[in-house]
């Protein structure tokens, strides 16, 4: 017993120092090792932050704000930008990318409308820049002078290559351009000193105070943006100075950049180095005199005596067009750049799963037809054919409602004061005949979140920007063929006069849709209630004045949508019995009578309005008739009994 017990003993005093010697103490050196490494890199990133700290000094930013004129000619050189999309150039301080004009894009309709600027010095008004470098002991190199081969000139066929030299290390940054929006940053530093060198790469946008094309709508995103990792990050520019706000996230892959409706600048590093991002503001500034920024940093990178350490990253600089952010995020064998969730630059919100869809149909139509108005037309046709089922169910339900018409007004009538046993009788009377109530609700509800989300993508994507349709020059702007302006004879704009615009800005598509949707309620019955049927008499109205200053795409959607409803309804009345003479109704509304409709069965139908048709009356309405004749009786005195029709 003593021996096997020494022995037992002796095992596993043997096993633990085993397990202690291959496993927990190679564990410990490694875990050790990693330890020291996020310190290393912690360190480098404090050291990194206090380098990169403040991009704009605090001379700069309360310093006169110089025209853009002056500021471009303040610059010690300037290396030119000229591409089928870009006009501009670089500051050669810095290598700041501070003058940029997007070639193919106006402020207004106007073909003499001045092109936008995106890009502008950051001692003018509404600085905006982007910038690219290498951080290291000798510097951040964003005041240094770069060298450029004399003529040169940056297009899509000639990459142009700086130089500058610094403490015993040689910089080179080689920039390209493609036929859109995108730079390619190749940069290079050789350590030529005796000692090893870390480097850390950088990549910032900066604007100074809010842009000027800022929309500042509750639906949309404008200010610093990103996706860290794999994950989006978004912060407005009114609530980047709240505290608690700025985003500071480490991550690998993805970028981040400033946007507002239509427009992005971004950084963005090589997909496969691990970066440290903030997006806010810069440091030492108030939200009176904002500067905003959004910046990464790469981790730091030893590069030995001799050797040279090279990094590609990314600038964008233009307009927000689905087609092409998505076309940088096709891996590189495929002719992309590998950018992940770059398309997350257009704020699709919280209903994505729909805004997308909706979206990527809309331009497949507009590709196809070479129009977007034609595009939304389509559009709501697939919409309509996705809701058939479900709305032509509803029609019936409704009908079916009207053929129990009467029964629920003798139902309210006979429990006027008894509302609990009114609603038992009349959900037993759903239930012997098989009706839900609810079901005509059911297409609006459906409709809704669909018109939302088409309503968010026609805001937020810039696709249908400038884009006519037939006397529409623009589906992104309201309709500007107005009634108080002759519909655009006149040379003024209503909806422009200060408190009567929204009066006055009544255009040819709100005026379309109001009537639509009130030839629509003239096939469903009127409410009971009186203050009911008021309200829905005057919806059509509100809707209009609601949704003229909308984007004419919208209204256009909403329109044609009413009329392909008005249509579908009518047949499925047709379908179910019931005889509509809308042009009819629609005189007998006007004129202020009840018009009345036949179904196909003349001796016992009901009217459009629930009520029995003309020809041989329901036994219900001679009832009812038969006991408005004893009420009759009794008010007169008569003693004579008048007889039921």
């Amino acid at each position: 017993m003593d021996r096997n017990l020494l022995l037992f003993l002796a095992l596993t005093v043997g096993t633990l120092v085993v397990w202690e010697v291959l496993i927990i103490r190679p564990q410990q050196v490694e875990l050790q090792a990693q330890r020291e490494l996020a310190e290393q890199q912690a360190a480098t990133q404090e050291e990194t932050a206090s380098v990169v700290g403040g991009l704009e000094n605090s001379a700069a930013v309360t310093s006169d704000v110089m025209s853009r004129t002056a500021a471009l000619e303040a610059a010690p050189g300037r290396l030119q930008i000229e591409t089928p999309s870009l006009t501009g150039s670089i500051n050669l301080q810095g290598a700041r990318f501070d003058d940029l004009r997007l070639k193919k894009y106006r402020e207004t309709i106007d073909d003499d409308s001045d092109i936008i600027t995106l890009f502008s010095p950051r001692e003018t008004q509404f600085g905006h820049y982007a910038q690219q470098g290498l951080l290291t002991s000798a510097g951040d190199g964003r005041q240094e002078i770069w060298t450029a081969p004399e003529g040169a000139r940056v297009t899509t066929d000639t990459p142009v290559t700086l130089t500058r030299s610094q403490n015993g290390l040689d910089y080179t940054m080689t920039i390209s351009v493609d036929e859109n929006y995108m730079f390619t940053i190749e940069q290079g530093v050789t350590n030529t000193t005796g000692d090893t060198v870390s480097v850390a790469p950088y990549g910032l946008t900066v604007q100074r105070g809010k842009p000027p094309f800022l929309k500042n709508f509750m639906i949309l995103h404008e200010g610093p943006v990103g996706v860290i990792g794999t994950t989006l990050h978004e912060r407005k520019y009114n609530n980047v100075y709240k505290p608690n706000k700025e985003i500071l996230e480490s991550g690998t892959g993805g970028w981040v950049g400033l946007t507002s409706k239509n427009w992005l600048s971004a950084v963005i590093p090589d997909q496969s180095l691990s970066y440290r991002a903030e997006l806010g503001h810069e440091p030492n500034t108030t939200k009176d005199r904002p500067v905003f920024n959004s910046l990464y940093r790469g981790d730091e990178i030893r590069v030995e005596p001799g050797t040279t350490y090279t990094n590609t990253s990314f600038i964008f600089a233009g307009a927000k067009r689905v087609d092409i952010l998505k076309s940088y995020e096709k891996p590189v064998e495929e002719g992309g750049l590998g950018i992940r969730d770059f398309d997350k630059a257009v704020d699709w919100g919280n209903f994505f799963f729909l805004t997308r869809p909706i979206f990527t149909v809309m331009h497949f139509f507009a590709v196809l037809t070479g129009n977007y108005g034609v595009a939304i037309l389509l559009l709501t046709i697939v919409v309509k054919l996705l809701l058939f089922p479900l709305a032509n169910k509803s029609y019936a339900s409704m009908a079916n409602m009207r053929k129990v018409a009467p029964e629920l007004t003798k139902i309210r009538e006979r429990y006027e004061t008894d509302k609990m046993k009114q609603q038992q009788e009349m959900m037993a009377l759903y239930k012997k005949h098989n009706i839900n109530p609810l079901a005509g609700c059911w297409p609006m509800l459906i409709q809704m979140p669909v018109f939302y989300a088409l309503y968010k993508t026609l805001f937020v994507t810039i696709e249908t920007r400038h884009e006519p349709f037939l006397y529409i020059q623009d589906l992104a702007d309201s309709d500007p063929a107005m009634i108080f302006n002759l519909f655009g004879l006149l040379p003024y704009d209503p909806s422009a006069i200060p408190v009567l615009g929204f009066i006055l800005g009544i255009g040819l598509l709100p005026l379309l849709m109001g009537a639509t949707m009130w030839v629509q309620m003239r096939l469903n019955p009127p409410p009971t209630d009186p203050v009911q049927a008021q309200v829905f008499a005057f919806m059509p109205i509100i809707f209009m004045f609601i949704m003229a200053p909308f984007a004419a795409g919208l209204v256009l959607y909403w329109f044609w949508n009413t009329f392909l409803g008005v249509l579908q309804q009518y047949y499925i009345m047709k379908k179910h019995g019931t005889d509509v003479d809308l042009l009819g109704n629609i005189k007998a509304t006007l004129s202020g009578k009840t018009q009345e409709f036949k179904t196909e069965n003349e001796t016992g139908g009901t009217n459009l309005f629930g009520k029995p048709s003309s020809g041989k009356k329901s036994d219900s309405d001679s009832t009812a008739k038969a006991d408005d004749n004893k009420s009759d009786h009794g008010k007169s005195g008569d003693t004579k009994k008048k007889p039921a029709e």
